[in-house]
């Protein structure tokens, strides 16, 4: 996190059934110090850039203004797929169908590399295999079916199956569906416990993390200078993972991305038996709407389960009823049941819902703006950030080549535009 006054992360499930643990503390930055690299951002972006690069050999030392994955990295339902957060014909239209075909493979990629970095660095994040993209209504089973076909043509991605009655029962045991595409290469995990898996590996690979260290500014330059409130950092480059929490640190993004708040509930443990009557192949699954809700099952069998969206940074009117309210409607067995944990969160959205990678300048590099799709492919940007220090650019200009515009409105109208085109979606989802 970049520009905020440090403080504690939020109680969560996630907090509160942590696996892993760091080697050594990650103090304050004090000082002056010299790096190669200086990354600020101690979610799965930082962090997987911070390892990449220290594998590689640089000395790399990592900023995060909280605690180590206190935003989206950290918070988030855990859902990994490839794609994006939009329809690749999203891509193709900004990039062309070549372009397109290279980002779709490398979210694939993004897929993978998380399952290799949980195996190579023993993270215990409860890994499981398997997704449900499920319609809610009648015009998103032709959608559903004219995205499988497109990928199926057009990008060779036979990953999905269509399911619909006694088959799509067998895996959500729910009437609310009309149908969904089963994704084999799609599953989820524990957020947090993964985020600080991938630091505790990068803090073994010789990096330096400093938790309770904001970033106030950065000096461009060649080196680049990063102040803190008790330090200063001097770096020949610079990467910038913030995404959400980058604040004003740098200028030249506003308007670039907006935050939006989404929210999240986790049961008591439900045990083997009415776990069964949920997920029986412990499935993750997001519905069809715009403003979608998702879910899955812990490892201790717990419903997690998330939806909603704020763009005003204010809890939305009567979010504890309705989502309890959905729960039920969709799994009656689960009438009743005792929510242990409420929390929530910002993640960070483009306009396009393409994540925005780029430099500024000769030595600072950023990605940010995943929309929803940040938690495989986040690793990846990490990841193509070290081969581009490294010299080798060609898979993040890719990305970088994506056309971006600005959320209309200026500072004073974006979010209150965002908040009526919100409403709009919203009304339509219910249509």
């Amino acid at each position: 996190m970049a520009n905020a006054i440090p403080r504690s992360s939020p109680a969560s499930y996630y907090r509160d059934s942590l696996a892993v643990s760091l080697d050594r503390p990650c103090l304050p930055a004090k000082g002056r110090q010299r790096v190669d690299v200086c990354v600020i951002g101690g979610g799965i972006t930082g962090c997987s850039a911070a390892l990449h690069l220290a594998e590689r050999g640089y000395s790399v030392m990592l900023l995060e203004a909280n605690e180590l994955g206190f935003g989206a990295s950290g918070r988030s339902g855990g859902q990994i797929l490839p794609g994006l957060g939009t329809d690749i014909a999203t891509v193709e239209k900004g990039l062309g169908r070549e372009r397109a075909r290279e980002v779709w493979e490398m979210s694939r990629e993004a897929v993978r590399l998380t399952a290799e970095l949980i195996e190579r660095h023993a993270i215990p994040c409860d890994l499981a295999w398997g997704y449900l993209h499920a319609a809610v209504k009648s015009r998103h089973v032709s959608e559903l079916r004219q995205f499988q076909e497109r990928l199926s043509r057009d990008y060779g991605y036979e990953a999905l199956t269509w399911l619909e009655g006694d088959a799509l029962r067998e895996r959500v045991v729910t009437d609310a569906y009309p149908g969904a595409l089963f994704e084999s290469e799609g599953g989820h995990l524990h957020p947090l416990n993964y985020t600080l898996g991938l630091a505790r590996a990068a803090q073994r690979a010789g990096v330096t993390l400093h938790e309770h260290s904001p970033a106030l500014s950065v000096r461009y330059g060649q080196p680049a200078t990063v102040t803190t409130e008790y330090g200063e950092i001097t770096a020949d480059y610079v990467v910038v993972g913030a995404n959400a929490y980058l604040g004003r640190l740098l200028p030249q993004l506003d308007g670039r991305i907006m935050r939006a708040a989404n929210y999240i509930i986790a049961t008591e443990p439900l045990g083997e038996e009415r776990a069964a009557q949920v997920l029986p192949h412990n499935d993750a699954l997001s519905d069809a709407n715009f403003v979608l809700d998702y879910y899955r099952l812990s490892a201790d069998k717990r419903l997690i389960y998330g939806g909603e969206v704020s763009y005003d940074g204010r809890e939305p009117r009567g979010l504890q009823r309705r989502m309890d309210a959905k729960i039920a409607q969709l799994f009656p067995a689960l009438t009743g049941v005792h929510i242990d944990y409420r929390w929530g969160g910002d993640v960070a959205i483009t306009l396009n819902r393409v994540p925005d990678f780029g430099r500024i300048g000769a030595n600072v590099y950023y990605a940010q703006g995943y929309s929803g799709h940040g938690m495989a492919l986040a690793g990846l940007a990490g990841k193509l950030i070290g081969e581009t220090i490294a010299g080798q650019s060609e898979r993040f200009d890719v990305f970088a080549a994506m056309p971006h515009r600005l959320f209309p409105g200026g500072g004073r109208l974006r979010t209150p535009l965002l908040v009526l085109a919100t409403a709009f979606y919203k009304l339509r989802d219910r249509l």
